[in-house]
């Protein structure tokens, strides 16, 4: 096979409200899986990382003469993945453009749709990836990748059977490609955490989450997969050596879900005498910690946790899937917090049957607990998930107008819940005066955030979640 260029993009754009941004994991990992495999030049480019306009960016792909581009994205970048494509095929028609990431996990096939791109992957992509260029390349058929989606001569769009080909043994995989992106380049923007400006690089230890909540569209599936402990150190220290750094944030989904890979994890760098300092901003699993698995973390330098709580009422809990035990949650990030780590809480309020009684319940936990900050989220039933399937059995309607391309999680404004429009929204913004405006926590804030001299860069989205609903507001009410 002739040497070829792979140009690898993770599109969308930072939003004012939602102004975010990491090390792009999932194509870097692509990246340093590709060239451990073929002959290749490699560009990877983060499109949110400067909000690059999709023309600017398909001028720089049509400059490095890409022969592959890789397009990924969460759906909220859907728009971005359509233009790009359609774009880069009137630039360069024989280019190969593939799709992945989260948006072709929540929708499937129909990813496909309104692009001009000639594949799309869902979940790992490491080797359906190598597959699909193989094919391209040196002869062979989409037809023969099991689990991937594609268009055949005619343009229709073809699912093959199977289930998407995956690395096995996740160790095996090389390092993510830092040396394809310019990682102080992030250092002056906000990460997953909310703490701006330091010098860190995010690590991604684990894929696939057991847990069974029904809004997931388990982009890794329901099987864990996490790197050793010694993997994880080894990463740590290639990073240290290059970057002379000691910040790290996990952004996987459960880190925890494997205690003794944790406990061995933070033996290994007392024995080999790291610094460090951690943030777990993607939340752990609150109910399944201990408190020596939260004195071990503390140990190696954890610093801020996220706790996803979700809902405050056992009867959600159980419809939804998650099963969290409610009072050993307060009690692990009350465990926490007193240990001096700043704690995060995620909240969501909108789910299908929810009341109003519900909602006063996930306030009462959140503002009772020792959660230092929390988000109050509307729930959003994304296409492929069983919260999506039970919306279109009890609710269809209340899907028609919602839009999921280009969407803004900060200011969308559903409901799917037994409440009206009116109801769902003035809990929300109850949410936040009752959690936020008590002189205790503020205070607690004050002295434990890691950067407190930044505190006041969020007083917009503090405001844009205290007036929530009092905006126009999608749609109508609900009985």
């Amino acid at each position: 096979m002739k040497r070829i260029r792979v140009f690898l993009v993770n599109a969308g754009f930072r939003r004012p409200l939602y102004p975010l941004v990491t090390p792009p994991m999932g194509i870097m990992y692509l990246a340093g899986y590709l060239r451990s495999k073929m002959d290749m030049d490699l560009r990877l480019v983060n499109q949110r990382l400067d909000n690059v306009s999709d023309d600017a960016l398909v001028r720089e792909i049509v400059e490095f003469g890409a022969d592959v581009v890789g397009l990924g994205g969460l759906t909220p970048a859907a728009s971005h993945l359509a233009n790009i494509s359609e774009l880069v095929r009137a630039a360069r028609p024989e280019t190969l453009i593939v799709l992945g990431g989260p948006h072709v996990s929540s929708f499937g096939a129909d990813a496909l749709k309104g692009t001009a791109a000639d594949v799309a992957v869902a979940g790992a992509g490491e080797r359906a990836l190598e597959l699909i260029i193989r094919s391209r390349f040196e002869g062979g058929s989409f037809g023969d990748i099991p689990g991937v989606f594609w268009r055949d001569a005619s343009g229709e769009i073809i699912t093959n059977p199977g289930t998407t080909p995956e690395v096995e043994e996740i160790d095996s995989l090389p390092f993510p490609a830092y040396d394809l992106i310019e990682l102080p380049a992030y250092w002056r923007r906000q990460s997953m955490a909310p703490i701006p400006r330091r010098r860190y690089a995010s690590l991604f230890s684990s894929r696939g989450c057991p847990c069974g909540c029904k809004w997931c569209h388990r982009i890794f599936g329901k099987r864990f997969q996490g790197h050793s402990a010694e993997r994880i150190v080894a990463e740590i220290e290639h990073l240290q050596r290059q970057y002379g750094i000691t910040d790290f944030e996990f952004i996987d989904d459960i880190f925890n879900h494997d205690s003794k890979r944790v406990s061995v994890f933070c033996d290994l760098l007392h024995q080999k005498n790291l610094t460090t300092k951690f943030a777990f901003p993607n939340a752990v699993r609150g109910d399944v910690l201990t408190e020596p698995i939260i004195d071990a973390l503390v140990s190696v330098g954890t610093y801020f946790c996220s706790f996803a709580l979700e809902s405050g009422s056992p009867r959600i809990q159980e419809a939804m899937g998650k099963r969290l035990n409610i009072p050993r949650f307060v009690q692990n990030v009350e465990a926490t917090a007193k240990r001096g780590v700043f704690t995060n809480g995620f909240m969501m309020m909108g789910f299908p049957t929810e009341t109003e009684e519900d909602m006063q319940m996930t306030i009462d936990v959140a503002s009772q607990s020792r959660l230092h900050t929390a988000s109050f989220f509307t729930v959003t039933p994304f296409p492929n998930t069983e919260l999506y399937n039970m919306v279109m059995q009890l609710h269809p309607e209340r899907m028609e107008h919602v839009s999921f391309e280009d969407m803004n999680y900060c200011l969308l404004e559903i409901n799917v819940a037994d409440v009206s429009n009116e109801v769902l929204f003035h809990y929300q913004r109850k949410a936040n005066r009752t959690f936020y405006l008590n002189p205790k926590r503020l205070a607690r804030i004050l002295r434990d955030f890691p950067q407190p001299l930044f505190l006041p860069i969020y007083a917009g989205i503090f405001l844009n979640r205290l007036t929530k609903g009092l905006r126009t507001v999608q749609g109508q009410g609900h009985a």
